[in-house]
C-alpha cells in the first residue's frame, strides 16, 4: 500500500487573494511523531521529523468557496496556491481543504486562513530566543534542549505573553476581532507542530507561520535554524507586499540576524514600521547591534533593545502601542 501524507499551513487573504501553503510525503507528515512523548521517546520523535520522505511533481487540490485549482509540489514537496477571488470573505480564520491522490490512493486534508480584521498594525515576530527560549547561539545546547524537552518543558520568556496579547487587541473589540501576528522564522517546516504547540500552551498569539525549507536527514538536523537567514527577509517583504495598508511592529533578538534583516526592511518600508523590539540575549548588551539600532533610530523609528519583556511593554505604553 502506498503511504502517502499531508502537511498544511496556515494560509492568508487579502481583500482579492489568498495564499494556501503546505507539504506532501510519501512517509508520515512530521505532526505524526508527538511533540508531548517524553525522554528517549521524544528525542526519537524529534529525529524521526526530519526523516521524512518529500513527494515530488505530484498535483495537489485546493477547494475553498467557489475556488478549485491544482497545483504540482516541487522536489521537497511543498506546494503553494495564490489564487484571486472575487467573493466576499469575512475577516478572521476559514477552514480550506487540500487533496492529493496518487494512484489509487488519496488523502484530504484540511487547514485554516486568515483574513485580517482592520487593524492597527501587524505584528512580525521571530520566534527562537525572541519569545521560546532556545539558545540559538549554543549549538550543544540548542540540540540538547531540542531532543530532552519536550513541548511542556520548554520555556517562554516571563511576560513575553502579557506583551504579545496586549499588540494583538490593542485598539480592538474584545473578543470578537484582533490585530494579526505573523510568525517568521529560520526553524524549519518540520518543527511546525512544535511550534503551534508551544504557542497554544503559553497563550501566545494565533499566528500565520513562515517557517525556513523543510529538511529530511539527520543532518539537516544537527544544523537546525543555522545557516543563511535571508530568506526571512523575504518573507517579511512579501508580507509587507501583500498587505499594503497595513503598519507593522517587528520583534526579534540578537542571537542571529534580526536587526541587520529589519534595517534591511526598514530601508525600503520606513513609513510603514511603527517601533522595532530585539531582545538582549545575554547579559551585556552587543556592541554591533547596539550600532545598528542606532541607526534605525536616526530614522526616528522607536527601538526597545531589552533584556525584558516589562521594559518592552513599558515602551510600548510609552510610544502608544499599547
Amino acid at each position: 500500500m502506498t503511504k502517502l501524507d499531508l502537511k498544511l499551513y496556515r494560509g492568508y487573504a487579502n481583500d482579492d487573494r489568498l495564499i494556501v501553503f503546505g507539504h506532501a510525503f510519501t512517509s508520515w507528515a512530521p505532526d505524526k511523531y508527538k511533540v508531548t512523548r517524553r525522554n528517549i521517546w521524544h528525542a526519537f520523535s524529534v529525529i524521526q521529523m526530519f526523516l521524512i520522505k518529500p513527494l515530488k511533481n505530484q498535483e495537489v487540490r485546493l477547494q475553498f468557496k467557489s475556488i478549485d485549482v491544482t497545483t504540482k509540489t516541487t522536489d521537497d514537496g511543498y506546494f503553494r496556491f495564490e489564487v484571486p477571488y472575487q467573493f466576499e470573505l469575512e475577516s478572521g480564520w476559514h477552514e480550506y481543504e487540500v487533496t492529493c491522490k496518487v494512484n489509487k490512493y488519496g488523502i484530504i486534508g484540511k487547514g485554516e486562513l486568515l483574513k485580517p480584521h482592520k487593524s492597527k498594525f501587524g505584528i512580525i515576530s521571530d520566534i527562537d530566543d525572541t519569545f521560546l527560549v532556545s539558545h540559538s547561539d549554543n549549538i550543544f545546547k540548542k540540540i540538547y534542549i531540542m531532543l530532552f524537552r519536550n513541548v511542556s518543558k520548554r520555556k517562554v520568556f516571563d511576560d513575553v505573553t502579557l506583551h504579545y496579547q496586549a499588540l494583538s487587541s490593542f485598539g480592538q473589540v474584545k473578543g470578537e476581532s484582533f490585530n494579526s501576528f505573523f510568525y517568521v522564522s529560520s526553524s524549519e517546516w518540520n518543527l511546525y507542530d512544535f511550534i503551534v504547540e508551544f504557542t497554544r500552551i503559553h497563550s501566545l498569539p494565533k499566528a500565520v507561520i513562515k517557517l525556513k525549507k523543510i529538511k529530511s536527514g539527520i543532518c539537516d538536523f544537527i544544523f537546525s535554524g543555522k545557516g543563511n537567514h535571508d530568506h526571512k527577509f523575504e518573507k517579511i517583504k512579501d508580507l509587507l507586499s501583500f498587505y499594503p495598508n497595513l503598519n507593522y511592529v517587528l520583534l526579534g533578538d540578537d542571537s542571529q540576524r534580526d536587526v541587520y534583516i529589519y534595517r534591511k526592511i526598514i530601508a525600503s518600508n520606513k513609513p510603514r514600521i511603527k517601533a522595532v523590539y530585539i531582545r538582549q540575549t545575554s547579559s551585556n548588551k552587543k556592541p554591533e547591534v547596539e550600532m545598528v539600532i542606532r541607526d534605525i533610530e536616526s530614522l526616528n523609528i522607536p527601538v526597545c533593545y531589552c533584556s525584558t519583556s516589562i521594559t518592552a511593554i513599558e515602551h510600548s505604553k510609552n510610544i502608544g502601542l499599547i
